[in-house]
């Protein structure tokens, strides 16, 4: 996931400054969301049927495929139709690797401890996709520039790969034997309607996020209006996520203490209402204070990570077909990638920010209400 963070903090302003417009900067990454997304959903179902194993691999394949064309190709020569295709492709590299990874997880993890399994899943993803990943590039571009920075990227996937594909000899047995292929990616439509509290999970991973890609949209112009410049929010949008990967770890014991659902709905739900009002108001409340607004994002960023038992609570749903249930779930983490930004876009302009951080609380609220109705079948969790 340190391979994926590197360019998200300065590829677009760079390109921008390279002479494309901010239209089609928006457009790349629009298009990468949607690959990312659909990988997203696929991830699950493929591994499952093919095995983790190969879906991993098929996704590292596309991630280093997509970035020879996007560097060797699009950014050298500043091509954009190159840039588009293989950012598109590289998109799908990493849903495929980490998600499939996930539900080996699901799988594998006793049910006492899976809470604390995803815990850890959440806490190297974010920890490298946000954290390490951005911290990296800021040392890598000062000495190697940005083309050789990206190129660099292959390296990091190279090692996490080495990790999980070499050093890691676990067995998996995939279901193909128990039907078709094609069989089960229908089952990643169809476990929806066999089951619709996977599809209200999915809803609840959409909401889960959706406000973190939604915030760096307009809350950087508004911390401006008040005092804050681009070092100090990005300083606090750092430490939000720090916060975040220590809490990914937490949420995981806390849910398996506390029940899972009980976690999301208070932890996760209610209390990313209530600190996402307090983040945006903090700078009004406390007369633009720099601290009361970083605690603020520390706390919203710890609660985010009360969502993190969802990841244990949706494939428990099932006794079979978890990686269907996971392909939901894994379709709901990508989606918010261009959700977030088209709330913003939609009702910015007739209901200004504070009306889209309301609107933003408000679905935080909708799916603890949501979660109040994923409860395990009692056959069911007697099976696991």
């Amino acid at each position: 996931m340190m391979g994926d963070g590197v360019e998200q903090g300065w590829l677009s302003p760079y390109l921008v400054e390279h002479g494309m417009s901010i239209e089609q900067s928006s457009l790349l990454f629009t298009v990468y969301g949607i690959t990312i997304a659909i990988s997203s959903w696929f991830s699950g179902v493929l591994a499952e049927s093919y095995g983790p194993r190969k879906a991993m691999l098929m996704g590292l394949l596309l991630y280093i495929i997509g970035t020879i064309g996007f560097v060797g190709l699009g950014m050298a020569k500043l091509d954009y139709s190159s840039m588009l295709l293989f950012y598109a492709i590289r998109g799908f590299g990493y849903p495929l690797f980490a998600y499939s990874f996930m539900v080996w997880i699901t799988y594998k993890a006793p049910q006492d401890t899976l809470g604390r399994a995803v815990g850890w899943f959440w806490f190297v993803f974010t920890g490298g996709l946000n954290v390490l990943g951005a911290y990296y590039s800021s040392w890598a571009l000062e000495r190697w520039g940005y083309e050789n920075t990206l190129w660099s990227s292959i390296l990091w996937v190279l090692v996490g790969a080495f990790f999980a594909l070499v050093l890691n000899r676990d067995k998996f047995e995939t279901k193909a034997s128990k039907g078709s292929k094609m069989q089960e990616l229908i089952n990643g439509l169809t476990i929806v309607k066999k089951e619709p509290k996977v599809f209200i999970g999915g809803i609840v991973r959409v909401i889960n996020t959706t406000a973190q890609f939604a915030f760096p949209v307009f809350l950087p112009i508004y911390m401006a209006e008040h005092g804050f410049d681009t070092k100090e929010w990005l300083q606090i949008w750092g430490t939000i996520f720090t916060s975040n990967i220590i809490f990914n770890l937490i949420f995981g014991f806390i849910g398996d203490r506390l029940g899972w659902q009980n976690t999301i709905m208070w932890f996760g739900g209610v209390g990313c209402a209530i600190t996402t009002v307090l983040f945006y108001y903090s700078p009004i409340w406390f007369d633009g204070s720099y601290w009361a607004v970083m605690a603020a994002g520390i706390a919203w960023g710890a609660l985010l990570a009360g969502y993190v038992p969802l990841s244990a609570l949706v494939p428990s749903l099932v006794k079979e077909d978890k990686g269907a249930a996971m392909a939901i779930l894994n379709l709901g983490a990508g989606l918010p990638v261009f959700v977030g930004p088209a709330i913003v876009g939609l009702l910015i302009s007739t209901i200004g920010s504070a009306g889209v951080i309301w609107v933003l609380a408000g679905l935080y609220l909708v799916s603890a209400v949501l979660t109040k109705f994923i409860s395990i079948p009692k056959e069911v969790e007697l099976e696991n």
